[in-house]
């Protein structure tokens, strides 16, 4: 196996697959990004979307984040889970922008991580979606299929993460995470991926058989 001629064939065939493959996050701004993200965390991207339709309109900008009443923000994200910890960490994150970058959101990886509640994915997808700076964004889709594939062995999301960092084009790196996330909501599912129907599986080692199928 040429892992890289390999993941040239499979970035040329997601290419056609899912060639406006983007963020399903629903967004107008760097800020509501990097919220919806937030939010993401154990939480479908079809919720959150239907909590931010109503969110955004309520918190327009950083300053109302930054002086909301803790209890009521845990009430208006409550459906996404978690909702103590992602409203502290929303209110907390909004006061710092505030504070350091004057009320805008960074367009560093450095700086991003410094953020409560940013963690490496949330960084990577505000980079590639809000500055168009490549990031290698590790969800539970990219994590599944990039160890099916035979694109790393690890479980951790920082060692998925740099395994991929060296073998995918830098250029590709956000758009190939997004194709990962439709790929695995369309073909490669968590329980009962539909290798017979995947237009990748002679390049995947799960695929081919080669890796044990659990």
């Amino acid at each position: 196996m040429n892992i890289k001629q390999d993941v040239e064939k499979i970035i040329e065939i997601l290419d056609k697959l899912y060639p406006l493959a983007d963020c399903t996050l629903d967004y107008k701004d760097p800020l509501q990004l990097l919220i919806s993200t937030q939010l993401a965390a154990q939480c479908t991207d079809a919720r959150v979307n239907m909590v931010t339709r109503t969110l955004f309109k309520k918190y327009k900008n950083v300053y109302d984040f930054a002086k909301a009443d803790i209890k009521v923000l845990e009430e208006d994200i409550k459906s996404t889970g978690f909702y103590h910890n992602k409203a502290r960490n929303i209110i907390n994150c909004c006061k710092l922008l505030i504070e350091v970058h004057e009320g805008k959101v960074p367009g560093t990886l450095e700086e991003l991580l410094k953020l409560p509640g940013v963690g490496r994915k949330t960084a990577n997808l505000v980079l590639g979606d809000a500055f168009g700076i490549p990031g290698i964004v590790v969800d539970t889709h990219a994590k599944r299929l990039s160890k099916r594939i035979g694109l790393t062995r690890h479980d951790d999301p920082t060692k998925v993460e740099f395994d991929l960092m060296k073998i995918i084009p830098q250029k590709d790196w956000s758009r190939f995470c997004h194709q990962l996330v439709y790929h695995g909501r369309a073909i490669c599912m968590a329980r009962k991926p539909m290798c017979s129907e995947c237009a990748i599986s002679s390049f995947c080692d799960y695929g081919r058989g080669t890796v044990s199928k659990q």
